[in-house]
């Protein structure tokens, strides 16, 4: 069986690569850069987190209602959506509410959706994420907001070159009485990562769903579409709503965890709550990375990586590395050039953003700066050297980023 390490003490990573010949080597991957997880060792590997809590299974097929969906609705894709009309407006002012950093890049939402209740930002991910040349297929540069409000997800793609942004509904379909729908989808969605034509989000209580980026269906330009009745979702009387959203985005897959439940709480062990989720793309192979928010009087949190290669495919994907983190309340992470990046949130305080490098004995030195209030998801931007968060407290709201040298 593959062991990974619980705590920054005992024997390294590279011991578990040794005894591991010909399979995944689990903690390396997450751990250090490629080019030392090939170092030999014969030390044994140490107890701890156990891989198979990680594990990975394709969830339901939605490819019926998904075909039917398509015939009839009009689909378009992510520049399509960031360069269509009625577009609102980038606000200014919420740097200092939020508490953002002096020197961080800033981008504010209008006075509504600052100041709203009803919708909390949580996970962001950017075009860098999803191709090697940093933009959308039509050369687009979005920023992607997801947002929770208890019962739906909205994904908020922002076009910084234009300084505007759209709200874009997540929705799940489905076959009601031979007629396929849509409903809402009532998740936290913590973390969300575009890579290829995949959006990923985070499922806290599940593991992953994923949605076709190039499957966005615009209701207001479909003759079997509306954007009326704000309280209507899916097929109502042979027309399909959206809660008055423009755009809807149909979920097309999931990964759920493969052995045993998420617990409501933290418990160190079995699947793991995933909060939070980011893309790695200064590794290779790429992966994805996931991990979970838990209190100061819960088990500490785990992070763990799969190959995103893997992911576009079926059966069961095992991880290829995972740790325990290295602090509690820990809302988003990334990892670049073998540096992790962590944001923890402090209640209504400004939070910290915490950073440290994984060897083959634990976590390194941990450097603590000040963050904004209400951190959230990370999100590297590779050509701008540049890592993004959102600050998620209403009235102290702000979509932000910081230079970071080791994401390039």
């Amino acid at each position: 069986m593959m062991i990974l390490q619980r705590t920054a003490t005992g024997t390294g990573w590279a011991a578990v690569a040794a005894l591991m010949a010909g399979v995944p080597t689990f903690a390396l991957a997450a751990a250090v850069p490629a080019a030392q997880a090939a170092t030999p060792t014969t030390a044994k590997a140490p107890a701890g987190l156990n891989p198979r809590d990680f594990a990975l299974r394709r969830g339901p097929s939605h490819a019926a209602p998904i075909q039917a969906l398509d015939r009839s609705l009009r689909g378009t894709g992510v520049d399509g959506v960031i360069r269509s009309s009625g577009q609102k407006k980038l606000g200014r002012g919420c740097g200092g509410p939020a508490a953002v950093p002096a020197g961080s890049l800033v981008y504010c939402f209008n006075r509504a959706d600052t100041a709203t209740r009803a919708w909390v930002p949580q996970g962001v991910t950017t075009a860098s994420d999803a191709s090697a040349g940093e933009t959308s297929p039509g050369g687009g540069r979005p920023i992607l907001v997801s947002w929770h409000n208890g019962g739906k997800v909205r994904v908020t793609f922002v076009n910084p070159g234009r300084r505007t942004y759209r709200h874009v509904l997540l929705v799940e379909p489905q076959m009601r009485g031979g007629r396929a729908t849509f409903g809402d989808i009532g998740i936290h969605a913590g973390g969300i990562a575009w890579y290829g034509d995949t959006l990923y989000v985070a499922d806290t209580r599940h593991g992953l769903r994923m949605f076709d980026m190039r499957r966005i269906y615009d209701l207001s330009r479909s003759k079997a579409g509306s954007t009326g009745h704000a309280g209507w979702v899916g097929l109502h009387k042979g027309k399909y709503y959206g809660h008055g959203f423009r755009y809807v985005l149909p979920q097309t897959g999931s990964w759920r965890f493969a052995h045993g439940k998420v617990g409501r709480k933290c418990r160190g062990s079995g699947p793991p709550r995933m909060s939070w989720i980011s893309v790695d793309r200064t590794d290779s192979p790429h992966v994805l990375a996931g991990g979970e928010y838990c209190r100061p009087n819960w088990a500490r949190g785990r992070v763990v990586t799969w190959r995103l290669a893997a992911l576009a495919g079926g059966g069961t994907v095992r991880p290829t590395g995972g740790a325990e983190l290295p602090a509690d309340r820990i809302q988003g992470a990334v990892r670049t050039n073998g540096r992790w990046w962590f944001s923890q949130s402090r209640g209504h305080a400004r939070g910290r953003l915490l950073t440290a490098r994984y060897s083959g004995t634990g976590w390194g030195k941990v450097q603590r700066r000040a963050s904004s209030r209400g951190p959230e998801d990370l999100s590297c931007q590779r050509g701008a050297h540049r890592i993004w968060t959102v600050a998620e407290y209403a009235g102290k709201r702000a979509l932000w980023s910081f230079r970071a040298s080791s994401c390039a």
